[in-house]
């Protein structure tokens, strides 16, 4: 008696079918997802990375970079008026861009947090105010 070792082209076939199965059932739960990982890593950034470096130099400084400083004020010491005499950076390393690969943008004082800074990534579409933007302040706020 021969005992053929191997796979049969049926047993390959049903295999293959079961992965497609398997593949066609993962793959649309899974597109669309780096949209929202971008999403995040923006609102991270915002609210947590930038936002404790902000005030960091905010703690130092007894105030926050102006519009014209801006975040570069974060990595390397500001000249221009008022130049912060207890700067104790870097607070970042380098100037931050968010997921799409375009600059934050920061005001302050803001338009929005009239006290503090606004500081918001334009999101995907890149166009300020055209919804997809990622922001730190509550729509509420708006007057």
């Amino acid at each position: 008696m021969k005992f053929n070792k191997g796979f049969t082209l049926i047993e390959i076939m049903l295999v293959v079918i079961i992965i497609g199965i398997l593949a066609a059932m993962a793959v649309p739960r899974l597109v669309g997802r780096s949209k929202e990982a971008r999403i995040a890593a923006a609102q991270t950034d915002i609210s947590s990375n930038i936002g404790v470096a902000l005030d960091l130099y905010e703690l130092d400084s007894g105030q926050y970079p102006t519009t014209e400083q801006g975040l570069e004020a974060l990595f390397k010491k500001p000249t221009s008026s008022p130049a912060p005499v207890n700067w104790n950076g870097p607070y970042l390393k380098k100037m931050p861009k968010d997921p799409w690969g375009n600059r934050y943008i920061y005001r302050c004082p803001g338009d929005r947090n009239v006290e503090d800074y606004d500081l918001f990534s334009m999101g995907p579409d890149a166009l300020e105010g055209g919804g997809n933007d990622i922001i730190n302040w509550q729509d509420d706020q708006i007057e």
